[in-house]
């Protein structure tokens, strides 16, 4: 299955409809918390950025340094300028672009960029700096730092240009990634981990547990891959790795990978409890705007802490 030109991708992905949603978000997140949490001002990795809020009448108590002299001059009367201090954070985002995001469900592939634009644009209508990454058998040298509303249709070329193949290396990812500890990272891992075995997740985490900051994990899965509707004589066909297996699949065999599957899901969900990594399941066939609510109002700093 061939991944979609670049064109094609971004519109099919991102439509004027898919961006109007976001904003709905934004607002519906923002009235449920406010944009900024106390509680994480404390740390020395945090930036602060002032935005201008409102005007009012000077009086003799405020600095001088702050009247307005343009609107003086216009009006012949003294005003001040109001900013709002906001707390700036850098936002990672890093997406698997492995060969079993994209084979043999291209929903993961869909959701998984949604995912990618979705938190680059609550980060970037945060005021917060935004950092994007590839991963497969490395993780990706990022573009510089984005910053602002701005920003948002290199955030759509980035997502719209990935191309998906070849394997995943997750410990070699996790390892080599090392975000800057100058300010507070909020880091988002959008992937179905999938490894070269069945534990080389858990292995990868324990390199997640050492970055500074909040940590997230979002693991894409296809409810095909969680019950399939396979019997009798089947070939297996590894797509990172292209090895074939032919085997008999019997109600039994079905069962077993069932519960071997789930198993799968649920230690690497421990294993991220037990290091205090955030850990959503976002099965494909489920609202992508109620996932993506929930998953930011769990805690993140993102939203403010909304809980």
């Amino acid at each position: 299955m061939s991944t979609p030109s670049h064109a094609a991708q971004t519109e099919e992905l991102f439509d004027a409809d898919f961006l109007d949603r976001l904003r709905a978000l934004f607002l519906r997140l923002r009235k449920r918390k406010q944009l900024r949490r106390k509680g994480l001002q404390s740390t020395p990795a945090t930036g602060f950025t002032r935005e201008f809020k409102d005007f009012r009448h000077y009086t003799p108590r405020d600095d001088y340094r702050a009247i307005d002299w343009r609107l003086y001059a216009r009006l012949d009367r003294l005003f001040i300028r109001l900013y709002e201090e906001i707390q700036e954070f850098h936002v990672h985002v890093i997406v698997d672009t492995s060969a079993s995001m994209e084979a043999p469900f291209s929903e993961k592939r869909s959701t998984a960029l949604k995912l990618t634009v979705a938190l680059a644009y609550m980060g970037l209508v945060g005021h917060h700096r935004v950092s994007l990454y590839s991963m497969g058998e490395n993780i990706g040298e990022p573009p510089p730092p984005l910053k602002g509303q701005g920003s948002l249709q290199r955030v759509l070329d980035f997502a719209g240009g990935l191309n998906f193949g070849g394997v995943t290396d997750l410990e070699k990812c996790f390892e080599n990634f090392q975000p800057s500890r100058r300010r507070y990272g909020i880091i988002f891992v959008i992937s179905d981990l999938y490894g070269t075995d069945v534990d080389e997740a858990q292995k990868a985490i324990r390199h997640a547990s050492t970055w500074p900051g909040e940590v997230h994990f979002i693991q894409v899965h296809h409810p095909d891959e969680a019950k399939p509707n396979l019997d009798g004589e089947i070939e297996l066909i590894d797509v990172e790795t292209q090895e074939h297996r032919r085997l008999w699949f019997t109600p039994r065999d079905r069962k077993r990978y069932e519960e071997r599957y789930e198993k799968f899901l649920t230690d690497i969900e421990k294993s991220c409890q037990s290091r205090q990594i955030d850990y959503q399941r976002w099965r494909t066939d489920y609202p992508f705007d109620e996932l993506f609510l929930d998953l930011l109002s769990r805690g993140s700093a993102l939203a403010g802490g909304a809980s």
